[in-house]
């Protein structure tokens, strides 16, 4: 293609015809078909402007992605800062800590069924398990401590 910028443009929106990208993982995909950096990043406002990418659009819908996968929000925020996202979604930000304790205790009973864990072996294994999953300390405390009759309010 004898126009750069125009080969940049049509390669990034075949990447954004797939799925949602952040401006990062964009420029990450694209730095080495472009001829220079000021280039690809004209390309990336050119996008942005057009409203083709929005980092805002990206965080929502990988965080809803994230939640669906059972994933808590340490980890989601970490992930949307690798890619160069503010990790304060409104996604993230609608849900209150019981909605996160709640999806916690159903990440636990998948995994190791529903009682609550006996001795500490137990509970340090299955409270690894969330922390590695992205809930917070609190979350995980609780989750781990709710008997299969008990609920959240």
């Amino acid at each position: 293609m004898s126009d750069p910028k125009q080969y940049l443009k049509e390669r990034a929106l075949k990447l954004l015809a797939r799925r949602e990208h952040s401006r990062l993982e964009l420029c990450r995909k694209l730095e080495k078909a472009a001829d220079s950096a000021d280039l690809l990043a004209e390309v990336l406002d050119e996008l942005a402007d057009e409203d083709w990418q929005s980092d805002d659009r990206f965080a929502e819908s990988f965080s809803r992605q994230r939640i669906e996968a059972g994933y808590g929000p340490l980890r989601i925020r970490s992930e949307l800062e690798q890619r160069g996202v503010s990790g304060d979604s409104q996604t993230l930000s609608a849900l209150a800590d019981d909605d996160w304790v709640s999806m916690a205790l159903d990440q636990r009973r998948r995994r190791f069924g529903p009682d609550a864990p006996r001795d500490w072996k137990e509970k340090g294994r299955q409270g690894r398990f969330l922390a590695q999953r992205g809930y917070s300390r609190s979350q995980v405390e609780r989750a781990l401590t709710m008997t299969p009759d008990e609920d959240l309010p």
